[in-house]
């Protein structure tokens, strides 16, 4: 990869983010990987002197399914271009009464029930345990927090994210074992193995999800219509929100451990 086309900071957008277009200076590109190709080209940008790379989470036209995402490709595709930490925005279901549609939730935790999705970058040769203890960031998390309170959005700075399979929603029944049983709080189907494979690969990784709806286990279960509508109404909000942190997020990493996660993780 030419060392023209480099950035600092990689955003993986979700569904209802596939538009760059807040960006200056913008270059498409395409980056070869071992593991095949990324979601889509990948859109290199400027903005508030910051170089960032822009890959959409499902495609441009949201062509690809959440269990048929090449997280691998998309992950090493940023590693290559430079970049050292990743903003995920995505959207979510709620498991609680107090976490609103149109909220914002900082995750802290998740739990994995996907089911057959490529989970690592060291499936042969090499054997790596990597630490999933506290999953994302915690200078990302903290920068995330202040600056969706700086937006006077309402923020969530904690929560343990439920990831299914999908691309179905979840029966009444699973929603209710997740939700009373298991104590998620939000639930998605895109979180896994996007932030296992970014701290295999040593970046800092932060999801920054914006729930649309109460799950199955509410008297007005989730539908797709509803979803996309909600999704209308708050793109904005998360653009501003995203476009907040690539402003604030420090300039080194000296604030946590997630460069040097494979030291005491690969035999």
């Amino acid at each position: 990869m030419s060392k023209k086309h480099r950035a600092e900071i990689g955003i993986i957008g979700g569904t209802g983010f596939y538009d760059p277009n807040f960006f200056k200076n913008t270059n498409v590109v395409k980056v070869d990987t071992p593991y095949g190709e990324t979601s889509d080209l990948v859109t290199l940008g400027e903005y508030s002197g910051t170089q960032v790379a822009f890959i959409p989470r499902h495609g441009s036209k949201h062509v690809i399914p959440p269990h048929r995402i090449n997280s691998r490709a998309n992950i090493w595709a940023l590693r290559e271009l430079g970049v050292t930490r990743i903003l995920s925005p995505s959207v979510v279901g709620s498991l609680r009464e107090e976490l609103r549609p149109g909220d914002i939730v900082v995750s802290d935790q998740f739990i994995d029930f996907t089911k057959k999705r490529d989970y690592t970058y060291f499936d042969r040769g090499r054997i790596c345990h990597i630490s999933m203890a506290d999953p994302f960031c915690p200078e990302l998390r903290q920068t995330a927090i202040s600056c969706i309170k700086n937006l006077n959005y309402k923020v969530h700075g904690n929560g343990t994210y439920l990831c299914i399979e999908g691309p179905r929603f979840s029966t009444r029944a699973e929603s209710l074992f997740f939700k009373d049983t298991l104590k998620a709080d939000i639930i998605g189907m895109t979180l896994v193995p996007e932030c296992v494979l970014a701290r295999e690969a040593q970046l800092c990784y932060v999801s920054i999800a914006m729930i649309t709806d109460y799950d199955a286990w509410s008297e007005s279960p989730v539908n797709t219509k509803a979803v996309l509508e909600l999704l209308r109404k708050n793109a904005e909000r998360t653009k501003k929100v995203v476009l907040e942190l690539v402003t604030n997020i420090p300039s080194k990493r000296d604030m946590c451990n997630c460069s040097t996660a494979l030291d005491s993780a690969v035999i």
